[in-house]
């Protein structure tokens, strides 16, 4: 507005009411947009630095590599927001893990602590920007013969919530198929020990569970390649 001003008194004399007008137009234009781009440029960068915090553990755009940490990229962005929000509130088991790229220096950390480093703002904005990349089938050894047996479970028992071997994006629920199996293998028994949050349908399905009922589903879902 400053500059605004100085324009208008320095010039004045040098153009008529329907000039002048559309010159202040004009500038309040341009400051508006060299406003909203610097804007953008910090929030952009922001984010990426985000991103990269998070890819220090999950892994270069959000695709693991280590048995034992999920990948994000490709989640729901809904699943996304919800499980960094839930972490943050401390709701959900956070066990300390080292850093496995970037500066593995670091004192390891947990999900509950990165999370309650973050705004609204930021986890929407780290959903949404995961939500956008492919999600990537983890490659990983599994048990033939039982990867056979858990297909026929999660037919009967999972295809419901988790259609498409646990894949399908529009259930708004987590990836299943080709994701980590160590990482899987903790959910489960997080889920059965009751230590993790669940609806009750997901519930009421992991109690009918066998150990050798899960342990086939776990190969089944690793065996999703």
């Amino acid at each position: 507005m400053v500059l605004c001003c100085f324009f208008v008194v320095r010039h004045f004399h040098k153009f008529n009411n329907g000039d002048l007008a559309m010159k202040i137009r004009s500038l309040l234009f341009s400051s508006a947009t060299l406003l909203l781009l610097s804007a953008n440029s910090v929030i952009a960068a922001d984010l990426e630095s985000l991103m990269q915090g998070c890819n220090d553990c999950h892994g270069n755009q959000g695709v693991s590599q280590w048995a034992d940490v999920p990948t994000i990229a490709g989640l729901a962005e809904f699943v996304h927001s919800d499980a960094l929000y839930i972490y943050r509130d401390k709701e959900r088991p956070c066990a300390d893990s080292a850093y496995r790229q970037g500066d593995t220096s670091r004192a390891e950390t947990n999900m509950c602590a990165v999370a309650e480093q973050l705004s609204d703002d930021d986890i929407d904005a780290l959903a949404a920007a995961y939500s956008a990349l492919p999600y990537v089938h983890a490659k990983q050894e599994f048990d033939a013969a039982l990867a056979e047996a858990g297909k026929a479970i999660h037919d009967q028992s999972c295809d419901r919530c988790h259609s498409d071997a646990g894949t399908n994006v529009d259930d708004e629920a987590g990836m299943l198929g080709g994701q980590q199996l160590g990482y899987l293998r903790t959910s489960f028994a997080e889920f059965a020990a009751g230590t993790r949050d669940q609806p009750e349908k997901m519930q009421e399905a992991i109690s009918q569970l066998s150990a050798n009922d899960v342990e086939a589903l776990l190969n089944y879902y690793a065996s999703v390649q």
